[in-house]
């Protein structure tokens, strides 16, 4: 006998994630919100009582994106130290994209989708997560594990869309190298070639 497996999310959050999956899907212009009360199972009044307007569920899953992503930066530049540009930092990184955006994971398309779409939501969305390169930036700086280089505002940019790439083509990069880059064999491979380029440009030896 099989029990069933328990949902132990609060209401707001199943709200939030049930949104977050449909507006990767849809964009959130193609999603109302009875589409998210259903699929979330609670009345409409219930998304109303918690985010108060669809706007206040976009933003809702807009912070919860980005503490996703900023929770992986402080795997290099939190508590524990930076580690530097090594290929440990960078194995790093990217396990823990793997272990916490796995391949049934929404955000890399939400990301996809609110970038590409552009207007005020996307350009809020990419602004704040360029806010985070930078301070991840100056905190390796200031631990003397990498520079600002002659231009540390295309540094930090640089670094975001590096990381950015390998969410939002996901599926696209697993197609070509015949292996997920966010699998065990596909980060080691992945981030070997990333740290070989960091380290010595194209034409150092890989």
């Amino acid at each position: 006998m099989h029990l069933p497996v328990t949902d132990d999310r609060t209401a707001r959050a199943r709200i939030r994630d049930e949104a977050l999956r449909l507006f990767a899907e849809r964009g959130p212009d193609g999603v109302t919100m009875r589409d998210i009360a259903a699929a979330a199972g609670v009345s409409p009044a219930l998304l109303v009582r918690h985010y108060g307007s669809k706007d206040g569920l976009v933003e809702a899953v807009d912070e919860h994106v980005v503490a996703t992503l900023e929770a992986l930066l402080a795997n290099i530049t939190g508590a524990a130290g930076v580690t530097g540009l090594s290929e440990s930092a960078l194995s790093g990184l990217l396990d823990g994209l793997a272990a916490q955006l796995p391949s049934s994971s929404p955000i890399p398309s939400y990301l996809t989708r609110s970038l590409i779409t552009g207007g005020q939501l996307g350009s809020a969305l990419f602004r704040r997560l360029y806010e985070i390169s930078r301070s991840a930036l100056d905190t390796m700086v200031t631990a003397g594990t990498a520079d600002t280089g002659g231009d540390p505002a295309v540094r930090a940019a640089f670094l975001l869309v590096n990381d950015l790439a390998v969410l939002t083509l996901r599926d696209r990069l697993t197609e070509v190298l015949g292996v997920d880059p966010l699998s065990p064999e596909g980060m080691k491979r992945w981030g070997a070639q990333v740290f070989a380029i960091y380290r010595g440009g194209l034409i150092a030896d890989a």
